[in-house]
């Protein structure tokens, strides 16, 4: 006999990522960004110079969407758009000094809420925890 929703793997896993989102979401607000956003910007303080579509993919939306994105991060001087050096019509993107600023008040902000989701868990079921996601993303995404 199943547990019903409650004793599903996929359901929990569900549950544990809206209520991140949520709380990540509200948090974000309040420093003036989106997670898309942040996302992007975390991407590119990672790997400087990525291009709009390997920032899609890293930041799981479409490329459109990412363009969207970009254009309203140059906008507001958190990005920087170069040309890439040997295909013109790909477009590179760098933090600016400001943007580099507000990611990093952004990572406080992410990294109290995610302390507080894992506060129950001690420091090896954290490790197994990250380990086990892993590789339930490698298993589905293989079969991709």
């Amino acid at each position: 006999m199943r547990d019903g929703l409650e004793g599903r793997v996929g359901y929990q896993m569900k549950r544990a990522q809206h209520a991140l989102r949520n709380e990540v979401d509200s948090a974000l607000r309040e420093v003036g960004m989106t997670v898309a956003q942040y996302a992007a910007l975390s991407a590119l303080e990672m790997a400087p110079g990525l291009s709009g579509a390997e920032l899609a993919r890293r930041g799981f939306v479409t490329p459109q969407t990412m363009n969207g994105i970009l254009v309203n991060l140059e906008n507001a001087g958190l990005v920087v758009r170069r040309s890439h050096p040997e295909h013109g019509r790909i477009l590179r993107s760098f933090l600016s000094e400001t943007g580099q600023e507000l990611v990093s008040k952004a990572h406080v902000v992410v990294d109290n809420i995610e302390r507080r989701m894992l506060e129950g868990l001690g420091r090896e079921d954290r490790q197994r925890l990250l380990e086990a996601l892993r590789s339930c993303a490698g298993a589905l995404e293989a079969g991709t």
